[in-house]
């Protein structure tokens, strides 16, 4: 096959990931999710603790009256903790859980710009070994001279993992 075969290909295959992105940090790494999973930011605010979750679960807020679960992206990912500054932002995000559509806020250190991101610009995910999962990861950006890592929160927030979450919203 051709080498512009398999750049044709790619691209195809990358078309439903090119869009706009929110992008944020998470210890001096870029990362973004869609915009259209994005419901809302916030500052942070006071988190209740609940017991008996995993550490990466913080706890819940009340959104205008809606409880909401919120997890801490650093821990999910096994990152160091981090003391939150004013700079650190809530995302409120949805996806489809077991009980129907929820909304999760997750922790994240700052939040940068919305970035529309062409297709012609995201790499698929480097391989890094059959034992590292990286299906959370949607593709690898090139934006600016950097690399910033497309997330699919609905892999990050997999049925499987979350459902405590559901039942807590």
């Amino acid at each position: 096959m051709k080498e512009d075969e398999l750049t044709e290909r790619s691209a195809t295959a990358m078309g439903g990931k090119e869009g706009k992105y929110l992008t944020f940090t998470l210890a001096n790494e870029e990362y973004g999710i869609g915009i259209l999973k994005v419901k809302e930011i916030i500052g942070i605010m006071p988190i209740t603790s609940v017991p008996q979750t995993p550490k990466f679960v913080k706890g819940v807020i009340n959104l205008r009256g809606k409880v909401i679960p919120v997890l801490d992206l650093r821990l999910k990912f096994d990152m160091e903790e981090f003391g939150y500054t004013e700079r650190t932002t809530i995302i409120v995000v949805e996806f489809v859980g077991q009980t129907g559509v929820v909304m999760i806020g997750i922790v994240v250190d700052s939040v940068s710009e919305v970035v529309n991101i062409r297709v012609e610009d995201i790499e698929e995910t480097p391989a890094f070994g059959e034992k590292l999962d990286t299906q959370y990861i949607l593709g690898m950006a090139k934006v600016e001279g950097g690399v910033k890592i497309l997330l699919d929160i609905d892999q990050i927030l997999n049925a499987e993992k979350m459902t405590m979450l559901d039942e807590v919203a």
